[in-house]
């Protein structure tokens, strides 16, 4: 009998992330990539710098497996900054490869096999497989766009992922990929809940800095949620800087340890001079980050304008990196069906990748109507795309006649 496949029950349903298909897709047609939510420029000369004195130094061994000393420091100041409070950054702070990374470290140290998990789709597709790995239970509460062109969910749905007796939560906010960041009402609801049925939230805040309009909040912070929260983040949103991984946990010593138990045996620790650099870089260059928001916000700006112009439905985000967009109305005159197939239209046709949102769904035909776009690129990137998303404008216009 040939083997066809060897993949684990819990991973094969996933195959391989649409975000290397896409990307794939992209270079073979030399598309003008807004698929992948990675910059195409670098972060802070002086933190790159820091990075190779680091390993000219002889930071070139393992790390502490909770991180280096400086970069937790540097953690926990940020945390406090934004939105949270003081804590212990030995007792509280945990280094990990990533956010992803420490996303997959939290759910096998902290879920048992049949554990609820309330998660917000969509999302990031990280969140569905390594629920699976641990053998969680997702209990998905469905985000929408409303009249308003914010996303928001159906309170009742929420209580009745609550009323599931669910382990933990896992927010992400500001939210990937729709630009939500969920109010303070919102929150003070989410954090009533967890209390009330004894929920662990496990918030995902890596886009914490990358606010357009409105403000983060920390649900750490909210009253009875000190003690039941981990706060997930990472360098390479703060500081564009995705390919050295070096992420973190943020968490009270009970939860911290449901974090350290998973991930000494999944990575032991992140890259060593790396870490040394993003210590320099949250200890040194806040300042960037503001550079960082008001280039992207203009982005933001060209692209969702261009993109109506396009005639699709633009949900302009408040947050993050990523434009949703529905693309019902043009797609039908196009007589295309579905979002990878407006996806690969898109690439093959216009010039332009973007990454169709079916799998950040439990249910892939939730996202049909759906198609994300990245703006974290040089400005000169997204000019391109927008002289190429013109192809789609007059073909749109020539519908319309």
């Amino acid at each position: 009998m040939p083997i066809t496949s060897l993949v684990s029950d819990r991973l094969r349903p996933f195959g391989s992330t649409i975000f290397a298909e896409m990307t794939a897709l992209a270079n073979k047609h030399g598309a003008v990539n807004l698929s992948q939510g990675f910059p195409d420029f670098d972060g802070p000369a002086a933190m790159l710098e820091a990075m190779g004195r680091a390993a000219a130094m002889g930071a070139n061994q393992y790390a502490p497996m909770t991180g280096l000393p400086d970069l937790r420091r540097g953690v926990a100041l940020w945390f406090a900054r934004m939105g949270g409070f003081e804590v212990d950054p030995d007792a509280w702070v945990t280094v990990t490869c990533g956010c992803t990374e420490a996303i997959a470290a939290t759910m096998l140290g902290l879920l048992n096999p049949g554990d609820g998990l309330v998660v917000f789709e969509p999302c990031y597709d990280s969140y569905q497989a390594t629920a699976s790995m641990a053998g969680a239970r997702l209990l998905p509460v469905t985000l929408s766009p409303g009249e308003d062109g914010r996303w928001t969910y159906e309170p009742a749905d929420l209580q009745a992922a609550f009323a599931a007796s669910p382990k933990a939560i896992l927010l992400n906010t500001p939210h990937n990929p729709t630009g939500k960041v969920f109010s303070h009402e919102e929150l003070t609801e989410i954090a009533r809940l967890c209390v009330e049925h004894n929920v662990i939230a496990i918030t995902d805040e890596v886009y914490d800095h990358l606010v357009y309009r409105g403000e983060h909040r920390r649900l750490a912070g909210y009253p009875g949620m000190a003690e039941r929260t981990i706060t997930l983040g990472s360098i390479g949103k703060l500081f564009s800087a995705t390919g050295w991984k070096v992420g973190w946990a943020v968490a009270p010593p009970t939860l911290t340890m449901c974090v350290r138990s998973a991930h000494q045996f999944l990575t032991f620790c992140a890259n060593t001079p790396a870490q040394a650099a993003a210590a320099h870089a949250l200890l040194e260059h806040m300042d960037s980050t503001e550079f960082l928001r008001e280039n992207l916000r203009t982005n933001r700006d060209l692209l969702c304008d261009a993109l109506e112009r396009a005639g699709l439905e633009v949900y302009r985000p408040e947050a993050g990196y990523f434009v949703m967009c529905d693309h019902s109305a043009v797609s039908t005159g196009l007589g295309l069906d579905g979002d990878v197939t407006f996806s690969k239209h898109l690439v093959e046709a216009v010039g332009v990748a973007a990454i169709p949102p079916g799998s950040f769904y439990v249910d892939r035909s939730r996202g049909a109507r759906f198609v994300r776009f990245a703006f974290c690129k040089k400005r000169g990137t997204i000019e391109a795309a927008i002289e190429r998303l013109s192809i789609l404008s007059r073909a749109t216009h020539a519908l319309r006649r």
